[in-house]
């Protein structure tokens, strides 16, 4: 029985094999769990599998590539049949937090191409309120200073406080997008409307695109120390 982080997002990324099949146009996810999904995709390609997949991000690419997996870009399969990816938190109705590994943008454009997004996860990713998880908000170079200002704000007129922190990567410059724009995490705690929240952040000009993604999910494959649920909406 799987009781390691690492094992438990292993079987879920296994028992998700069960929705692919041959033919299927596939998303990519991006992060350590969708990774678990990608090695054993490459397997079942391996054994004949014969799927079309689009990666979330460059890391996934890479991975795939070197799996003998086939790829293509979004621009030439704009519709995809399922797209397989993780979440930093899975609150009720399936909201999710995501972003922890920078790829909210690509992860965001490619799950609403898809017909269907599952979402695969261990057990301590879900949450009856989302937020404990810093919320990721990618945003343009100009005007950095001035958009957390207004990320901040928006977060005040709606009841959330918290640091607002600019993403820096191990090298100590700062952290840089697959697309070239930078992420602010935002330490909100307790988001009990992530709708009304997403929609604020959207209207502010410099945020090019947040980690909350509402009404997006319709499947979620969860592993706990007890088994692996499957919940559907």
């Amino acid at each position: 029985m799987a009781t390691s982080a690492d094992e438990l997002k292993r079987a879920a990324a296994a028992r998700a094999l069960d929705f692919v099949e041959s033919g299927q146009r596939l998303g990519l996810g991006t992060g350590s769990t969708a990774a678990h999904f990608v090695d054993l995709l490459g397997a079942r390609v391996r054994d004949g599998l014969d799927v079309l997949c689009v990666p979330t991000s460059e890391a996934t690419r890479t991975q795939a590539e070197g799996l003998g997996i086939r790829l293509a870009t979004l621009d030439e399969t704009p519709r995809l049949d399922l797209t397989v990816d993780g979440a930093d938190e899975i609150g009720p109705g399936l909201a999710l937090i995501k972003g922890g590994g920078g790829a909210l943008l690509r992860e965001k454009i490619v799950a609403t191409a898809s017909a269907r997004l599952l979402i695969i996860a261990d057990t301590s990713k879900r949450v009856d309120v989302l937020g404990k998880f810093p919320l990721p908000v990618e945003v343009a170079h100009f005007g950095t200073r001035a958009t957390a200002v207004s990320i901040e704000e928006c977060a005040r007129a709606l009841g959330l406080g918290g640091p607002v922190i600019q993403r820096m990567a191990k090298n100590g410059e700062a952290f840089p997008t697959d697309n070239g724009n930078l992420i602010f995490d935002c330490h909100f705690r307790r988001i009990e409307d992530p709708a009304r929240l997403a929609g604020a952040l959207a209207a502010i000009p410099g945020v090019v695109e947040h980690g909350l993604f509402i009404d997006m999910a319709d499947i979620a494959v969860i592993a706990g120390p007890g088994g692996v649920e499957v919940i559907e909406v």
